[in-house]
């Protein structure tokens, strides 16, 4: 956690108390953040480990979380960057998004993952719902810029996203699409012909008809 300058080391129970309330962008009960965060059958003991990790916070003096005795909320002025990520991909996805923002194409989904390493059940939620919605977002990013001629970015975006999950047939539609926007039959039969041979491998599933079809459509190149 960084504040102004300065990079700051939270004790891991701290962390996890940051980032719950953190990833919620409302008020949260007491009781229902120490029962998930201490899963235990003593709601007193779960009550007390709550009560250890705020001391704990409270003691680095970082503004960060505004308590009372019935929840937590994260202070407005903190800037928590899973929101700003999220927020980027709803307007992607409503197509609101400034040319610049559609024109920031991540490199990868893994360098986005979100708390990699914990495997909290609402930290595995939270890191699924934040990679479905990335997910959209490129698919839906990758079609605007081939509407707007910009084809390499379109592609890149949706190879991004095939990066991240090979096997989602709306990604390799977008990839698909994407090379026939810019007129690359060649690279458009590749691509499907490598979805194909991968459906087969790992599901014994065919290609979708129409996917089949944009590839028996394509024009053969002849030497």
């Amino acid at each position: 956690m960084t504040l102004g300058l300065r990079t700051l080391e939270v004790p891991r129970s701290c962390q996890r108390l940051v980032v719950f309330v953190a990833l919620r962008r409302c008020r949260v009960g007491r009781t229902h953040v120490a029962g998930t965060l201490w899963p235990v059958k003593d709601e007193a003991r779960a009550g007390g480990n709550l009560r250890s990790a705020l001391w704990r916070l409270n003691r680095m003096d970082v503004p960060l979380l505004d308590s009372d005795r019935n929840g937590f909320l994260m202070r407005h002025e903190v800037v928590v960057d899973t929101h700003t990520v999220s927020a980027w991909a709803s307007r992607v996805i409503d197509g609101s998004a400034t040319l610049p923002e559609l024109r920031t194409v991540p490199d990868n989904l893994a360098a986005l993952e979100l708390l990699p390493g914990w495997y909290d059940d609402w930290a595995l939620i939270e890191r699924e719902r934040l990679r479905q919605r990335l997910l959209h977002a490129l698919e839906a990013q990758s079609r605007q810029l081939s509407t707007l001629g910009l084809h390499a970015e379109a592609i890149e975006a949706a190879i991004v996203a095939v990066g991240a999950e090979p096997l989602r047939e709306s990604a390799q539609r977008v990839l698909a699409e994407a090379h026939l926007a810019a007129g690359n039959w060649v690279e458009t039969r590749r691509c499907l012909h490598l979805y194909a041979e991968l459906l087969d491998r790992e599901l014994g599933v065919r290609l979708a008809p129409d996917l089949a079809e944009l590839v028996r459509d394509a024009p053969v190149t002849r030497r």
